[in-house]
């Protein structure tokens, strides 16, 4: 029994070294694969870099963009990594994760807030005060806050910046009461010309590294996109409810 649990012992041991050089291996590997990257794309902000469920495949952000590296760094993928098994797509996981982490980082001071008293889900709302669907959004926001869900705006004018709405944006933005510019402007009304310093530029900033190519662009707390307007109902299915 002595010599049993000596055994034991000493395979243990070795379990613990062959673990503890694998994880040092796996940082080695990742240490190469940013050196390697950062050679060649010396601009390039490298957010994350981990194994995947592939051997010798690592998963790489590139700011919001996700590629994947051979160990070796030699070959690069572009795509996303799908495990058909699990019906998991880590790739998009990543990126909700990336746009997750960048909405919840916006100061309360600089989005918008159409608050509902017992919200249960917020949603983050990309918005053109000229866009159509995204006043028809705005009118259902009694609807959406009587139902549990608060809207928080973030200006993205779709004429990019510099153009007329850019401007009518940042009167909104610098106005005294928000909600009601916001409000005025999407039902048509005029809004005083207003000049401070805003978030307008930064939000469309923001917009474009989150993928935001139209309005309304809809984003969940857990950073999932959703593909423009839809009707109450529906967005209270997306959301589980």
């Amino acid at each position: 029994m002595e010599h049993l649990m000596r055994v034991v012992t000493l395979l243990l041991n070795m379990t613990l070294v062959l673990s503890t050089f694998n994880v040092e291996a796996a940082e080695q590997v990742e240490e190469r694969l940013i050196k390697s990257l950062q050679q060649v794309f010396p601009d390039v902000e490298i957010t994350h870099v981990h194994s995947t469920p592939i051997e010798n495949i690592y998963e790489v952000m590139i700011g919001p963009d996700v590629i994947y590296m051979t160990g070796d760094a030699r070959f690069i993928l572009k795509g996303d990594l799908i495990d058909m098994k699990e019906r998991r797509n880590f790739s998009e996981e990543l990126r909700s994760k990336f746009r997750a982490d960048s909405l919840k980082n916006i100061p309360e001071s600089e989005y918008i807030e159409f608050a509902s008293k017992d919200s249960k889900d917020i949603i983050y709302v990309f918005t053109d005060v000229d866009c159509s669907y995204c006043r028809k959004l705005h009118r259902d926001v009694p609807e959406l806050n009587d139902n549990a869900i608060t809207i928080r705006y973030l200006a993205y004018p779709r004429a990019g910046i510099g153009s007329s709405v850019h401007r009518r944006m940042g009167d909104i933005w610098c106005a005294e009461d928000r909600q009601q510019a916001l409000t005025d402007a999407k039902s048509g009304r005029s809004v005083e010309a207003n000049n401070c310093k805003n978030p307008v530029e930064n939000q469309h900033a923001l917009g474009q590294e989150l993928g935001v190519r139209g309005t309304p662009a809809i984003f969940l707390e857990n950073g999932r996109a959703l593909s423009g307007y839809m009707p109450p109902e529906e967005l209270l299915r997306e959301l589980g409810r």
